[in-house]
């Protein structure tokens, strides 16, 4: 849900810059002809030959408008071609933002994604489902990604269907508890302890809104799909669940009566939610940037667009985990290869996504020049690293931390299992947020009925599979 959400608002962001629709990388190495794919073994389990000629056409390269980022790109196409000189990598930018879901859709549907193409996690089954992703399991191994065996399984699972894998990781997100500390201290509360149950966000949100001048403790969503995107985030941290493994609404139970019981009481009974609701992505940022709201759940990366695009500073802001603490709500993205791709150029694709976004200390990687770039490092995320590459990627990124790191200690301290969203996670989410809309603007409101009528609806979309 929340990658839909970001598309929309980058998109929004976006469109008001002037950027170059199409752009190249990189050098060809034919005198202006582009190379065709030759030289290479036809094994899936040798890494790609230096030697081999092959272009590659890579979606999402950053737009003039981001000169960092793009000067970043350029240097790593570079760097990539003094191993593989004849790879010619030709990067593609979009106006806007280059997953603005319709011209996702139509892409697919056309089949004029390019070699390498930039899709969401939950874009992987629309994927399949238009037949435009190769299969590459059998050439990701630790020869030709040699930190395979330190990526987080559960990041790699998400990209897989039916034991084969089609994509790689580029980033990845969990949920958590996104605290105000300059707030929290004027409250008396300690913001390197941020609430770890429900109990404890409604005590603390209490406090918060008792500083007055339109404080609020605690905030919600509750329209556009983004209300029940979060009560699943809230859901998956109690240990329940959305979707049974029946394929049935599995929410209309004791810990689906419970969020909407302790909404309910902060909203009306404590008064620490603030009047206004019906909110959506991008309201709760605003009230958090103007020191207007203690808690809400998020992904670390809200914290950069409060900062980038907001005014707000990264020193006034810490996270812990999802309260409950049994799952968290997980997403991310990833780079996946056009169907029908030669294998040379699979090769060519996994030895550039390797060194661009899969390589501690290189590409992405590289929080020294992205210190000097002027560019945010310290976030927590993405996090799909684990044992020594996860070590020896905090030692860099805390070496050239741009912000205080030790605020996200109490997130990074207690790490929660990571799950996936439901089925039909659009129809389902659109469903349930009429319980939050319905529970945060009437006080009346019954939750038995409110739940009730939720599962109903919930179980007729599931049944239109």
């Amino acid at each position: 849900m929340r990658t839909n959400v970001r598309r929309n608002v980058a998109a929004a962001l976006a469109s008001a810059l002037a950027v170059t629709a199409l752009a190249a990388c990189g050098t060809s190495s034919s005198g202006g002809d582009k190379p065709q794919a030759s030289g290479g073994s036809t094994d899936a389990t040798t890494p790609l030959d230096p030697k081999t000629r092959v272009t590659l056409s890579i979606d999402c390269m950053p737009p003039a408008a981001k000169a960092a980022e793009l000067k970043e790109w350029k240097e790593d196409v570079a760097e990539f071609n003094k191993t593989y000189p004849n790879v010619t990598i030709e990067g593609r930018s979009t106006p806007g933002q280059c997953l603005e879901p319709p011209r996702f859709t139509a892409m697919l549907k056309a089949k004029s994604q390019p070699d390498v193409f930039y899709a969401y996690f939950t874009d992987l089954q629309q994927v399949l489902d238009n037949d435009g992703v190769q299969d590459i399991s059998a050439y990701v191994t630790p020869a030709s990604v040699p930190a395979l065996d330190d990526i987080d399984k559960n990041v790699m699972n998400v990209l897989k269907r039916d034991g084969k894998l089609y994509g790689v990781p580029t980033s990845n997100y969990t949920m958590g508890l996104l605290v105000n500390r300059k707030l929290f201290q004027q409250a008396g509360l300690d913001p390197d302890s941020p609430p770890r149950s429900w109990d404890e966000v409604r005590t603390a949100a209490k406090k918060i809104a008792a500083l007055g001048n339109g404080v609020a403790g605690f905030g919600e969503y509750s329209v556009e799909n983004t209300g029940g995107w979060h009560y699943t985030a809230t859901m998956y941290g109690m240990g329940g669940d959305i979707v049974g493994a029946d394929g049935k609404a599995a929410f209309n139970n004791p810990t689906g009566r419970q969020i909407v019981d302790n909404l309910h009481a902060m909203r009306w009974e404590d008064d620490s939610m603030g009047k206004t609701q019906l909110l959506k992505w991008g309201d709760l940022q605003k009230q958090m940037a103007s020191d207007k709201l203690g808690m809400f759940l998020a992904a670390p990366d809200d914290i950069t667009y409060m900062v980038q695009q907001l005014g707000a500073k990264y020193d006034n802001f810490g996270m812990g985990p999802i309260p409950g603490g049994a799952a968290t709500l997980a997403g991310g993205n990833g780079y996946m290869i056009k169907k029908g791709s030669s294998p040379d150029k699979v090769k060519a694709a996994i030895a550039w996504l390797n060194f661009k976004t899969l390589a501690v200390g290189k590409g992405q990687f590289r929080y020294d020049r992205s210190k000097a770039d002027g560019l945010p490092v310290g976030l927590p995320q993405p996090a799909f690293f684990t044992g020594a590459s996860k070590a020896k990627d905090d030692e860099l990124k805390a070496a050239s931390a741009t912000m205080p790191v030790a605020n996200f200690k109490p997130f990074l301290d207690h790490p929660v299992p990571g799950k996936p969203e439901p089925v039909k996670a659009q129809e389902v989410y659109k469903v349930l947020d009429k319980v939050m809309s319905g529970v945060l603007t009437n006080k009346d409101a019954d939750p038995a009925q409110l739940l009730g009528d939720a599962e109903k609806a919930v179980n007729q979309v599931l049944g239109n599979q």
